[in-house]
């Protein structure tokens, strides 16, 4: 930690740490959580006028143990066995724990505590939901805009998983070798959300939230690090290190949107590509099994390589969207594929490709059907289905920066229409 970090993103940073100090201890996933919010609070309004302390995470275990016990102790029906749990508890231990230096990425509890979210106990999406609120950092407002659901909604369901793994008798440690794969596939899919959620704010002002994507960095690094061997665990962060890489190209000055194409690719991470591409070169080498992020980050390797737009290798690119559909189908896959069909082979081929997503429900409300709907239309020379191809996917974008970008694709195509 320096001097010169924001204070928001050091809690942010710290609060899982703490919070798995906690866990570790107690076990308690919702009165832990209680008690770290409120040490988090408590130095949001004490470090500005008093100064960060020298070992913050010290500072914050020993006031959220405090909070914790004060909790327990406040609750009539359960205070002889709770008070009995906390005097097991040696002074000396609390000690340790607020002078706790660990060197980063060494028995870090943010993983243990992501693999509990990630219960099998629970449903993908709550896992997604309290993992987003325990590991990332997200307040419960972001979650249920993200999920599209009301504030009173989500904090309901966030309360009920954490009853849910209460019941389950899940421990704070990681799961057993038997348990592991399935649990690891929910853990690298909660990752994957919340990377792009940073990296594409699904909705409100901002485009980009680095804060996540850096939390999805970190515990991706150190997933990777503790299974170096597994393909998929390598090519998630292989996907994320050459998506990262293209990060300060998205935006112009005033923080309008830059899409893929247009972008000044002297602005791109050269030095996270190169770490990108070696990564999931050695990946596809080794694997016996192609998976979903190993075949995506090759896909964002080939974009990534591509020294001007021109130069892109489609048809590589459309071979690896035929993969990715036979091992992991899904709409968004599939707006991928008809992009790269209408580069190889015409804007019409690809706009028979989306046209079979139109009786997908899911799909009819949002704004990327559309947007590459008339992406391909303006291609096809289509102007007046294209503009309202765009107008569509602006009222349908909850992200005011991708509104803005459609709003502006569609006051072009206006303008330059006869009469515009």
């Amino acid at each position: 930690m320096t001097s010169a970090e924001p204070l928001g993103d050091l809690l942010r940073r710290l609060a899982p740490q703490v919070l798995g100090a906690l866990m570790r201890r107690y076990g308690r996933l919702d009165a832990c959580e209680d008690a770290v919010q409120e040490a988090l609070l408590a130095a949001a309004a004490q470090w500005p006028a008093e100064g960060v302390p020298e070992n913050p995470y010290g500072w914050l275990v020993t006031v959220a143990t405090r909070r914790f016990t004060d909790r327990v102790r406040s609750d009539a029906a359960r205070r002889r066995r709770e008070d009995a749990d906390l005097l097991a508890t040696p002074p000396s231990l609390l000690v340790a724990a607020a002078a706790d230096h660990r060197a980063p990425g060494e028995h870090d509890d943010s993983l243990t505590l992501l693999f509990l979210c990630c219960h099998p106990s629970l449903s993908p999406a709550t896992q997604i939901a309290l993992t987003l609120r325990a590991v990332g950092g997200l307040g419960t407002a972001e979650i249920a805009r993200a999920f599209l659901v009301p504030e009173a909604t989500m904090a309901q369901r966030i309360s009920r998983a954490k009853q849910t793994i209460r019941k389950a008798g899940a421990r704070f440690e990681p799961p057993s070798p038997e348990e592991r794969p399935e649990r690891l596939r929910a853990v690298l899919h909660v990752l994957y959300l919340m990377f792009n959620e940073g990296y594409t704010v699904s909705a409100g002002s901002e485009l980009q939230r680095h804060d996540l994507t850096a939390d999805a960095l970190r515990l991706t690094r150190l997933l990777h690090r503790l299974l170096p061997e597994d393909g998929e665990v390598a090519g998630l962060l292989a996907l994320m290190f050459l998506t990262e890489a293209r990060r300060d190209a998205r935006t112009r000055p005033d923080g309008s949107l830059v899409p893929l194409p247009e972008q000044d690719r002297d602005r791109w991470n050269r030095s996270l590509i190169a770490e990108g591409v070696a990564l999931v070169t050695a990946t596809l080498a080794r694997t016996r099994a192609l998976g979903p992020y190993q075949l995506q980050a090759a896909i964002a390797a080939v974009h990534d390589e591509a020294e001007r737009v021109e130069d892109t290798d489609w048809p590589q690119i459309l071979a690896l969207y035929e993969l990715l559909e036979r091992v992991e189908a899904g709409p968004m896959v599939t707006l991928g594929r008809a992009v790269a069909v209408a580069m190889v082979h015409g804007p019409e081929r690809g706009l028979d490709v989306v046209a079979g997503l139109d009786a997908d429900a899911r799909m009819a409300r949002h704004h990327r059907l559309h947007s590459v709907r008339a992406h391909l239309l303006e291609m096809a020379g289509r102007r007046e289905e294209a503009l309202e191809a765009y107008r569509a996917a602006a009222r349908y974008a909850a992200s005011v920066p991708e509104k803005r970008h459609l709003d502006a694709r569609a006051g072009r195509l206006a303008a330059a229409a006869p009469g515009g």
